[in-house]
């Protein structure tokens, strides 16, 4: 059988999973290879890897292209125009190029602009972090200019990761991502900015731990663990994500404004009416919840307290009021989704099917102030980031994620651990 070389440009976190698994997966026997990789820094990854015959380090990435048959670009999507440039040209004749980003948009531009005509193409995209096994998660592959003997082969060589495959073209590729991804971050990227304004570590008080609450502490100092690139290119570069994170900051402002002012009974139909139309489908009703009150108390970086406070989750209120305003029914895109999404998900159709708990975050949104001043810096970081988002600024973005990072740094390890364990649940039962 042919011999196939796999070259990866690009060793950052998500590259270098890469490389492991498909060197350890055996799936050399069927097709022999090496897989070879590339990095100005090439000797710290001579060291790393060192032992395993079936990794060749070039100094950069032209001996990758040169020399390899399927090229997967793992580099941020801000940087992949520039980096295909460089070495797009050196491609191999008649080779399958692809690559990882969570944009695709960028990404195809960028291959049609600079690679050869004779050269295919064909993405993908793992949709969870590089700490996640990836058994079981979507693995989206595009095929965007290529035959099927060529996309047979990418998908035989990607079966080692035992995801689920999912074929999706690269517009609706980035529709989707931006559905289940873009607000979801930029609700986390929101609450740990309003927790820094308030210089609170949220597990230190009493009201922010168990159930929900544990929700929302983990995953926000999840997302904030992870390289700030990992969002930013998301959130600026697809044509969708701008336009889903201003109307979660919309939204949120809107409620906020509401809750302030006292208006229970506008505020009451405004919120019913959109959890009727995310949440409440005859499909949906009759399901199971995907988390119960068991697992939401399981994971906590904190002592939970014997009486939970009432809070009036101002972040969930906005998340199903922006879905219900741009017409996205989450459950559509489970196939697509990522850990954190269906964590997310969880949570907020927690709230909303249970309609006591629902009728009581309504009261305590109009009736007690607890959580006001929270709030209120709520509001201004979803703004915030909207703002950012919208002005296309990556340094911008880069400068209010890693000043929040900063902050919470000290506690990463732990929720990183905690974080893994909740997932491992969500995914059990999804």
């Amino acid at each position: 059988m042919e011999e196939t070389v796999i070259g990866i440009i690009g060793m950052g976190l998500m590259g270098k999973m890469y490389a492991r698994r498909l060197s350890a997966a055996g799936w050399r026997y069927e097709t022999p290879g090496s897989r070879r990789i590339s990095r100005p820094n090439a000797f710290s990854l001579k060291e790393e890897f060192f032992g395993d015959e079936k990794v060749v380090i070039f100094e950069d990435g032209y001996g990758v292209s040169r020399s390899s048959d399927y090229i997967i670009y793992s580099v941020e999507a801000e940087t992949i125009d520039k980096v295909v440039a460089e070495y797009g040209r050196a491609t191999k004749k008649h080779a399958i190029v692809g690559g990882q980003t969570s944009c695709k948009a960028p990404e195809m531009a960028a291959f049609e602009r600079h690679l050869p005509s004779d050269v295919e193409i064909i993405s993908c995209h793992s949709l969870h972090g590089p700490h996640v096994d990836p058994k079981g998660q979507p693995l989206v592959l595009v095929k965007h200019r290529a035959s099927q003997k060529s996309f047979d082969l990418v998908t035989r060589i990607l079966s080692c990761f035992g995801s689920e495959r999912v074929h999706l073209s690269a517009q609706v590729h980035d529709r989707i991502t931006a559905d289940t991804q873009a607000v979801t971050h930029a609700a986390f990227l929101s609450m740990g900015t309003a927790w820094c304004a308030n210089n609170q570590f949220p597990w230190e008080h009493s009201r922010y731990i168990g159930g929900i609450e544990n929700v929302k502490c983990n995953i926000t100092l999840r997302i904030y663990s992870n390289k700030w690139h990992v969002y930013a290119g998301l959130a600026i570069l697809n044509p969708s994500a701008k336009q889903q994170i201003r109307q979660y900051a919309e939204s949120v402002t809107d409620l906020f404004k509401l809750m302030l002012g006292g208006h229970k009974a506008e505020l009451e139909k405004r919120i019913k009416t959109a959890g009727e139309a995310v949440f409440n489908s005859a499909r949906r009703r009759e399901q199971p919840l995907l988390l119960s009150d068991e697992v939401l108390d399981q994971f906590s970086l904190g002592k939970v307290p014997k009486e939970r406070t009432p809070n009036n989750h101002l972040s969930l209120l906005a998340m199903v009021d922006c879905w219900w305003k741009l017409g996205i029914i989450p459950y559509d895109h489970m196939i697509c989704s990522t850990p954190l999404f269906r964590l997310w998900l969880g949570v907020t159709e927690y709230l909303f099917r249970k309609s006591a708990l629902l009728d009581e975050v309504i009261n305590v949104a109009i009736e007690d102030n607890t959580f006001r001043s929270d709030d209120l810096e709520f509001t201004f970081a979803a703004r915030g980031w909207s703002e950012c988002v919208s002005f296309g600024d990556f340094s911008s973005y880069r400068d209010r994620f890693e000043k929040i990072q900063s902050y919470f740094a000290p506690r990463f390890p732990e929720a990183t651990r905690i974080g893994n364990e909740m997932i491992k649940v969500i995914l059990e039962k999804t």
